[in-house]
């Protein structure tokens, strides 16, 4: 039994853009600031972030589902959460990488990456060593290394295309009298 459960064993990491007291990674739209602790510019919901993990740099896979930014004071971070990397044994080091786009640029990050105007960004590759080995199992590991980095491309924002639409329904307005 012990060797059909070893079969099955994933490494785990804790899929965070903070841990009090290791790393603060928030992510930002545009450009990351020098002062990466404001609030300004970060990522909201109109951004999705997934975890890119592998046994080595050049085979990084999409694990689990892509997650929306946070808003308000959260902005620039999501939800975290324990991802199973079915490739990487528990205790084994993996290749780690954050991937965010804009929600309206595609469903995936591949996706938004093909669209001309497309939105992406992404963290620098990092090496973990996975949690879940050992009886008990050791706990996921902290992406400890990851550092803010920006989502770019051409997105406008929705005051943008309001502003836009209000200027528009102006000349239309002084067209009629």
């Amino acid at each position: 039994m012990l060797v059909a459960v070893g079969a099955f064993a994933q490494g785990q990491v804790n899929f965070a853009a903070r841990v009090v007291g290791l790393y603060d990674a928030p992510v930002f739209v545009g450009s990351v600031p020098a002062d990466p602790t404001t609030t300004a510019g970060r990522a909201d919901s109109a951004y999705m972030a997934q975890l890119y993990a592998g046994p080595t740099a050049s085979a990084l896979a999409a694990i689990g589902a892509a997650v929306p930014f946070r808003t308000g004071a959260a902005a620039g971070y999501w939800t975290s959460a324990t991802r199973n990397i079915d490739t990487v044994a528990p205790g084994a080091t993996a290749f780690v990488q954050i991937r965010a786009w804009a929600a309206a640029s595609g469903a995936t990050y591949e996706a938004a990456l093909a669209n001309p105007t497309g939105a992406t960004g992404q963290s620098t590759v990092l090496q973990v060593v996975t949690g879940g080995a050992g009886v008990p199992p050791s706990l996921p590991a902290n992406l400890a290394g990851l550092t803010s980095f920006a989502i770019t491309g051409v997105v406008p924002e929705p005051s943008i295309l309001a502003l836009g639409a209000l200027g528009g329904l102006a000349l239309l307005i002084r067209r009629r009298k």
